[in-house]
């Protein structure tokens, strides 16, 4: 069986150097053996990936692709808190914020661009609980922002 780290790399995906926080908050908090890591956006290279509503400008492809990114940042936030991805037992929750209008409905459908690749990283592992919201606005007009909690290895 292989590890995520080794999931990772068949998967051609190299993690990118940690968002640092832009506000009074810190990226991840260990407790116990929780980690659990802030909201994370889509970025690729330091910019967003999308912009805008989901039902307007963002359609769900986009934005499932844009969950799938924010789901690389978390796992660069989880690598930097704990060395190694292979010290994750579980993935307990992801929370999902997706910008949307007021009649849109597919939340949930976008935020399977982060829970499908949780799965290809972790294996059963990466099966987890998780809630889809949709709001009105999220920061720098992001069009999706996701949040992790992890149990690892003390």
């Amino acid at each position: 069986m292989s590890t995520p780290e080794e999931r990772l790399e068949a998967l051609k995906i190299v993690l990118p150097t940690p968002a640092t926080p832009v506000a009074n908050y810190v990226p991840s908090v260990k407790t116990g053996n929780w980690l659990i890591i802030s909201g994370q956006l889509p970025l690729v290279h330091s910019k967003l990936f999308a912009t805008g509503l989901l039902g307007d400008e963002v359609d769900v492809e986009t934005g499932a692709k844009a969950a799938r990114f924010c789901m690389i940042n978390i796992l660069a936030q989880a690598r930097a808190a704990l060395g190694s991805l292979n010290y994750i037992n579980k993935l307990v929750r992801l929370g999902g914020f997706v910008a949307s209008t007021p009649t849109f409905t597919q939340q949930a459908a976008v935020m399977n661009g982060a829970s499908d690749l949780a799965v290809e990283v972790f294996g059963p592992a990466g099966q987890h609980a998780r809630s889809a919201f949709g709001v009105a606005s999220l920061p720098m007009n992001a069009c999706v922002e996701v949040e992790a909690w992890f149990e690892f290895n003390a």
